[in-house]
């Protein structure tokens, strides 16, 4: 007997529906990206382990796929290397390419191998699945899309007002109100390590905090003891992680706090610039929040960075997030080219929206009209009505064959079709064809040499 399929923990299968609403998402964001002068780009699903490898801390590299070379590629690994059972050394010999884990170093790739070509300042979008070796769980696959857009060749900081502009319109769009675009800086966590005394420790400082809102502050605590992060470090940057009150008093804390840190003042001074700009714009469908505790755990950030959390009382991860990385493409060889960006959490997005029943009713109905089919003669004539309905830009479709009409009628509902065709050897002879609305059961006939009065009927 056939073992039963399977695929693998953290991949899905689409239906009809879910595709429809995917691309509900992805066309709203695609639309926005193109309104904001984005321009699209793509880049091959996988790259060059070297191009990855180092690019997302220790915790990064680990949840990167790698793809074992082709050919007999055990051969060719030494007896000393085989026997060590060392994974960090056996890898190396037997694979050099690694799935994309995010959208952001390819592209800084991009950018260094085409930097002739390009006009700078650069702002693209991209809209393509990574992937991850995570652990799967609600909202977190091994599969995933992200919509991206990157501006690369400016260090302005109307980039980041811009980028916040963004999220907010996307979220307007698609009916999603009450999202919050939380913000933090780079250097302000750096200032916060120098000033507690713990600048040699920052990566494990900044990864710790950064799960504040999964393991709470004495989870954070524990990890930054087992760092090696002294108990008087800690207690001294304690109340920065409880930080409350609106973002004007939250700064002064920070200015007060970080007065004689040189990186911290200038942190502050480009949060409070940002914060102010974006207070001007007036958000529709999000409130922006200063968050001295995001860290986004990331080694190549460096300035402004965003995390979206969805509305209060949706229990999910952010569905979005972002910052400046002001040389990322340093590590490629391209030195001094400023970059900031966005990504748009599409899967989770998704949820979220299907949580709070905000799809359009109109993404369940695939087909505009159908066609019953009565038969060899009639059907011919059906086709060609078709043919007709779809010019003029219905969804039209014939059943295609001529079994009983129950069992067609079944499949119209099935499917949400909202109008019903009956042509047959009555109609034909009559020369019009008679439409039954599925919603309120009333039939109406038309003649078949006018079809657009149906199509005008259909369109309102």
């Amino acid at each position: 007997m056939p073992q039963k399929p399977s695929i693998p923990k953290g991949t899905r299968d689409f239906s009809p529906t879910e595709v429809s609403k995917r691309n509900y998402i992805i066309d709203t964001i695609k639309r926005l990206f193109e309104t904001f002068g984005f321009q699209p780009i793509e880049t091959p699903s996988f790259e060059n382990s070297e191009t990855l490898l180092g690019k997302y801390g220790d915790e990064g590299d680990r949840l990167i796929f790698k793809i074992l070379n082709s050919g007999d590629f055990i051969s060719k690994v030494d007896d000393v290397t085989y026997s060590s059972k060392n994974s960090s050394t056996l890898a190396p010999k037997i694979t050099e390419k690694a799935l994309r884990y995010d959208l952001t170093v390819p592209f800084a790739r991009y950018v260094v191998m085409h930097q002739n070509e390009i006009d700078f300042p650069f702002k693209r979008y991209q809209i393509q699945p990574v992937w991850r070796a995570d652990r799967p769980q609600k909202g977190r696959f091994r599969e995933f899309y992200q919509c991206d857009a990157d501006v690369v060749g400016a260090y302005s900081l109307l980039q980041e007002v811009e980028l916040v502009q963004l999220y907010d319109t996307v979220f307007d769009a698609l009916g999603l109100h009450g999202v919050t675009i939380k913000l933090n800086n780079r250097k302000l966590l750096s200032a916060i390590a120098e000033v507690i005394g713990a600048q040699q420790f920052l990566v494990d400082f900044t990864v710790a905090l950064d799960k504040l809102d999964k393991i709470g502050e004495e989870g954070v605590k524990k990890e930054m003891l087992a760092k090696g992060i002294s108990e008087e470090a800690i207690q001294k940057a304690a109340p920065l992680f409880s930080l409350s009150g609106k973002n004007t008093e939250r700064l002064d804390v920070l200015k007060d706090f970080l007065r004689d840190s040189e990186v911290g003042v200038q942190g502050v001074g480009e949060l409070e610039f940002i914060l102010n700009a974006v207070a001007d714009l007036q958000l529709k469908a999000s409130n922006i929040q200063l968050d001295v505790t995001l860290a986004r755990g990331l080694n190549y950030y460096t300035g402004a960075i965003f995390e979206v959390a969805a509305p209060e009382g949706v229990q999910m991860g952010s569905i979005g997030g972002g910052g400046r990385y002001d040389d990322l493409t340093g590590i490629f060889g391209l030195k001094d080219v400023s970059g900031v960006g966005i990504s748009f959490g599409l899967d989770r997005i998704y949820l979220v929206l299907e949580e709070l029943g905000l799809f359009p009713d109109s993404l369940v109905t695939s087909l505009d009209v159908l066609c019953l089919n009565f038969g060899d003669k009639e059907a011919l004539t059906a086709l060609k009505l078709v043919s007709t309905l779809r010019r003029a830009g219905l969804r039209a479709d014939l059943y295609p064959t001529s079994t009983k009409l129950p069992k067609q009628f079944k499949y119209a509902d099935k499917r949400k079709v909202p109008y019903v065709v009956l042509l047959g050897e009555k109609e034909l002879s009559e020369g019009h064809f008679v439409v039954k609305n599925m919603h309120t059961g009333e039939q109406t006939t038309y003649d078949l040499s006018q079809p657009d009065n149906f199509v005008n009927e259909v369109k309102g």
